[in-house]
């Protein structure tokens, strides 16, 4: 019997309301909801920061699979998605809107979908 206990990347799995997609590459996520910035000045240095705010989102590149419709991804508002990693931990957002213009790479069946929203969170294994 193997040992995944040291797997810390290598893959994931995607779903979306239930339905599972076959993840290419690329998939990642950010929880953060703000962006800070140094604020600095030629005399003092760091002078302070800039705080603004960010979308936390949930992204990947998909294969575009028989039973799947691409349009299909326009309408997908209120949505739950799960992205589940290798290393066991699994990022859920509730209440996801697609924000990609879907556009497939008919050589590779290759297309990047992207998921954003205020409620998304990373559950340890």
């Amino acid at each position: 019997m193997s040992d995944t206990s040291r797997r810390l990347g290598g893959g994931a799995d995607l779903t979306v309301d239930g339905l599972g997609f076959s993840v290419v590459d690329e998939p990642q996520f950010r929880l953060a909801t703000v962006a800070r910035e140094a604020m600095k000045s030629m005399t003092s240095g760091f002078d302070g920061y800039k705080e603004s705010p960010e979308t936390p989102y949930i992204e990947a590149n998909l294969r575009d699979m028989p039973g799947i419709s691409i349009a299909d991804f326009e309408g997908m508002t209120n949505v739950t998605v799960e992205l589940r990693r290798n290393n066991g931990k699994v990022v859920v957002g509730q209440g996801l809107t697609c924000m990609t213009a879907i556009e497939v790479n008919v050589s590779d069946a290759k297309f990047k979908v992207r998921f954003e929203g205020d409620n998304i969170s990373e559950e340890t294994a």
